[in-house]
């Protein structure tokens, strides 16, 4: 019998799911927290909670994670200088610390626009080979033409012996800068990548795990790990398309739409066919416009662990996530003695970060160039939770909720506080922590309110579910302002909305909001068997898919005409249509079949099919002066031993 395992490292919870091969059937689940800064300690306590006798059988490990998308966030990727070649349009001021624009870059047609200025590029990259991990390039139009960005590889690789990234090796989208930015990230993510794959190679060695190993990719596809530590980026978002496929596998619906109540988020998407809808423009993360194609979704900072605060008697739900204080009573033995003897601040000093149920405590994480207040700062935090309150009588003056937030950002410092994991726990829907924390929680915050501690519980319940409710209707309704749907969705009305695909609700306790979402919206809600590991189903069950657009393009130069092809490998001239089609049509198929077998899927398990559009004027011949091709592959990767 064989077996294969998926693994999820999310931002409150890394899950581990094992199926078996046979029958696809789930045979055993795990959830452990997720350790930061070092995923790799959850993930081992992820697989240490399996049946260890299935192990040696597993011959397929795929892996879903935000390590990615958190260093994005974070800032803290490693150092690239980045090489613009050609016109690009830059922003009035250019996140990027280090990069030039040299002469170079091609037309529309591919030709050549400018002299590559490479000597610029070589004093360039001697004088920044010793600052930074690798160098990112991208020229104009290159996806015309990657003459010129070819051209620096070579020679940087020889020159420097770095990583080198170049734009139209993630993206044949227009849009020079954004390549740029998109091989930019990549660059930055590669130290990061190899580290945590081999890290996570060497545990399921460890194991005696013989496994061919993929990661799932943000358009819900899977990758092969060679491929994967090309191109991290790939993998930004990969959590909340590990849902969307999980969600369609769990529920046995090709077509649904899904929630994921994670710790930090919710997160809604659609499944349509088997296949997820995706943004047109390419995936934004932390501020960057990138190239990379990933699911469509809505978004929002309201999760099981999003912290609830008071301020001018008002109920804040997030956006922050903190720790919940049902987990930080049973991970810190004497914080139920400091959570009853807190004292309560005056309502003029209540904020986010100064409340009677907030506390913070050291992260172990360490960071460089901390200011001296914020080493002092820091000092006054160890291993078990503090309020504000202590840390004023240890430090002697006065906290702004401001300077403690710095630390927060910073991931030195952990928040705990009261969330709607405690909410649940108080009304006795889900109890796996400690239900007293969470009860005395709610006392105290009971009294900064107009309500008593189990209506204020229910109230946070139902804005949980509202918030759930408006997220999947600003989806559906694509282009309608959300404060308009609030208004529907709040409102007292003869009516509800109504969705016409099943709705598939994903994370930990997320039954507990069936009853209440049901009020709001009409729809065929579904909570499926292990939903609370559905993202880890999914980053074990998504499909292998590959995209590959090929253009077949006019040119005239006086009177004479000539055919391009431009694809992802190279540029062709061809004297007729028929012909540029035919090696158009040889190639899209190759590449794809190339791929796919790359990534673990069997010949004869791969789909093509082919899309063509034509762009057609009234000339003697009648042959399009444009054809576009974009060719999908799909298959299921194969679990076997690898070489």
């Amino acid at each position: 019998m064989q077996y294969s395992l998926g693994i999820d490292a999310g931002g409150t919870y890394t899950d581990a799911v094992i199926i078996r091969n046979s029958d696809r059937r789930i045979v055993d689940s795990n959830k452990a927290l997720t350790t930061y800064p070092d995923l790799l300690t959850g993930i081992e306590n992820a697989i240490d909670g399996l049946n260890s006798k299935y192990l040696p059988d597993i011959k397929l490990v795929s892996v879903s994670t935000t390590l990615a998308t958190n260093t994005i966030l974070e800032k803290t990727g490693y150092p690239v200088a980045l090489i613009l070649i050609g016109k690009h349009t830059l922003p009035a001021n250019p996140p990027i610390n280090d990069y030039i624009v040299v002469k170079g870059g091609h037309s529309v047609a591919g030709t050549e626009d400018e002299t590559l200025d490479i000597e610029t590029v070589k004093e360039y990259a001697l004088k920044m080979k010793d600052r930074v991990s690798a160098f990112a390039v991208s020229s104009y139009f290159s996806i015309r033409n990657p003459d010129h960005e070819i051209r620096i590889k070579e020679m940087l690789t020889e020159l420097t012996g770095l990583p080198i990234v170049c734009g139209h090796e993630l993206s044949q989208d227009l849009g020079a800068y954004d390549r740029g930015v998109t091989a930019y990230l990549n660059a930055q993510l590669l130290p990061i990548a190899d580290q945590f794959i081999q890290a996570i190679v060497t545990d399921i060695e460890k194991r005696g795990i013989d496994a061919r190993l993929m990661m799932l990719k943000c358009d819900g596809s899977v990758i092969g790990i060679h491929e994967a530590m090309e191109r991290p980026i790939e993998s930004i978002f990969s959590g909340p398309a590990a849902s969307l496929m999980g969600a369609s596998f769990l529920s046995k619906n090709d077509t649904c739409a899904v929630i994921d109540v994670g710790g930090t988020s919710t997160d809604v998407s659609l499944n349509h066919n088997g296949l997820p809808e995706l943004v047109d423009t390419g995936a934004v993360v932390g501020g960057w416009h990138t190239k990379v194609k990933a699911i469509r979704m809505e978004t929002s900072a309201m999760g099981g662990d999003s912290h609830i605060w008071i301020k001018n008697r008002k109920i804040n739900i997030g956006p922050r996530r903190v720790m919940p204080l049902c987990l930080a009573a049973v991970k810190y033995p004497g914080f139920m003695d400091q959570l009853r003897s807190g004292r309560t601040p005056s309502r003029v000093q209540l904020a986010e970060n100064i409340q009677p149920t907030k506390f913070f405590v050291r992260t172990g994480k360490k960071a460089p160039n901390l200011s001296s207040f914020e080493e002092q700062l820091l000092a006054t935090i160890g291993e078990e939770p503090v309020s504000i309150n202590d840390i004023f009588w240890k430090i002697g003056t006065p906290i702004s909720a401001d300077q403690i937030d710095a630390l927060i950002q910073k991931r030195l410092v952990q928040a705990i506080g009261f969330t709607p994991t405690d909410v649940l726990h108080v009304l006795g829907e889900y109890t796996k922590w400690d239900r007293n924390a969470s009860l005395t929680g709610a006392k105290i915050l009971a009294r900064l309110s107009p309500m008593n501690e189990n209506e204020l519980c229910l109230h946070i319940k139902k804005e949980v579910a509202i918030n759930m409710a408006l997220d999947l209707m600003s989806f559906v309704f694509k282009g309608v302002e959300k404060s308009e749907i609030e208004k529907i969705i709040r409102g007292e009305f003869f009516s509800q909305f109504k969705v016409n695909v099943p709705v598939v609700l994903l994370g930990g306790p997320v039954h507990s909001y069936v009853e209440e979402l049901s009020k709001l919206i009409e729809a065929n809600i579904i909570v499926p068997e292990h939903a609370e590991v559905g993202n880890a189903v999914g980053a074990l069950v998504g499909k292998g898919v590959k995209s590959i657009e090929i253009l077949i393009k006019s040119f005239y130069k006086k009177t004479k005409r000539s055919i391009i092809v431009f694809s992802p490998v190279e540029r062709r001239e061809f004297a007729s249509h028929a012909e540029a089609l035919e090696y158009a049509n040889e190639l899209g198929n190759r590449l794809i079949m190339e791929y796919m077998e790359n990534s673990g899927i069997k010949a004869e398990d791969i789909n093509i099919d082919i899309k063509r559009e034509d762009i057609t004027m009234a000339e003697e011949s009648g042959a399009p002066i444009e054809t576009r091709l974009v060719f999908l592959g799909m298959g299921i990767p194969m679990a076997e031993s690898k070489e």
